[in-house]
């Protein structure tokens, strides 16, 4: 079941307030999952109950996303603003330096966030900030083709297309590689949530300049990337491995940008590998 939580946040602007929607189940040492951009933290829904069985798992609506508010106006969808807000987020709900996976857009944060010290291990699904300046194009317009087409079609026909492998393919096949496997009303769900995301535009603009050249010396982190990735291509995961010489890069054979559904237990085995690797909590 889905919660709400408010809390402040530090801004450019000053101290402000962000609510934040999130899921949470299972026991054990915190997990944070952290989804794309456009996206909902639905993303992670093939893979959370697997990874309950062992984490205390948190999957998160990142602000401006999903059912998540948008952060307040003025204030930036930029990492030094959304990192430390997703900081805030743990504080609130009584965790400190938990695991993080993240895909895409969730993948760079939990970067940024193990870069900061506030993580136990990372896990990051075809993280952003690896691209050339050629590549950070394409991506960035087809993810704005991607929102177009969702803005733009009836519900009723969404409902339609979704029904079908070719029209789910349609939808989604940008992100998946096996979009059939995705169910019609997941698709539904997820083509509304980008329609409404109200950070879109904003993060898009934030990352523009984005480019991750730090490595993570002494913290488990694994760099996973789909072997058809169609939205940033693989060959940016060896691009992350020169970035990261500590991290270890993982090649997910048939999985497309989002792989949480083209493979939910590779992905669940890939983040659990990590998290383990950070030997148990010191009492």
């Amino acid at each position: 079941m889905t919660a709400t939580v408010s809390f402040p946040i530090d801004s450019p602007l000053g101290p402000r307030t962000a609510t934040v929607a999130y899921e949470r189940k299972g026991a054990g040492e915190p997990l944070l999952l952290l989804h794309g951009i456009g996206h909902h933290l639905q993303a992670w829904h093939p893979v959370s109950d697997l990874l309950a069985a062992e984490y205390d798992v948190i999957a998160v609506d990142l602000p401006g996303f999903g059912a998540s508010g948008p952060l307040p106006p003025g204030v930036p969808y930029d990492l030094a603003t959304v990192v430390p807000a997703l900081g805030a987020l743990c504080a609130a709900l009584g965790v400190e330096r938990p695991h993080l996976a993240g895909n895409s857009l969730g993948g760079l944060l939990a970067l940024e966030m193990g870069r900061l010290g506030t993580a136990r291990s990372v896990t990051a699904l075809s993280p952003g900030g690896f691209w050339s300046e050629a590549e950070r194009v394409y991506a960035f317009t087809a993810l704005r083709a991607m929102r177009a087409g969702a803005r733009a079609l009836p519900r009723p026909a969404l409902e339609r297309l979704a029904r079908s492998a070719a029209g789910r393919a349609a939808l989604t096949g940008t992100i998946y590689a096996r979009p059939g496997r995705r169910a019609p009303e997941a698709v539904v769900a997820e083509t509304l949530a980008l329609r409404g995301a109200a950070g879109f535009e904003r993060t898009l603009a934030a990352g523009g300049s984005v480019r991750f050249a730090h490595d993570l010396p002494g913290l488990p982190v694994t760099i996973a990337w789909g072997s058809r990735d169609r939205l940033l291509p693989p060959r940016q995961g060896v691009r992350a491995k020169r970035a990261l010489p500590g991290a270890r890069l993982v090649r997910l054979r048939g999985c497309g940008h989002v792989p949480m559904n083209d493979d939910p237990a590779l992905v669940a085995r890939v983040v659990r590998q990590t998290a383990r690797a950070a030997g148990p909590v010191e009492a």
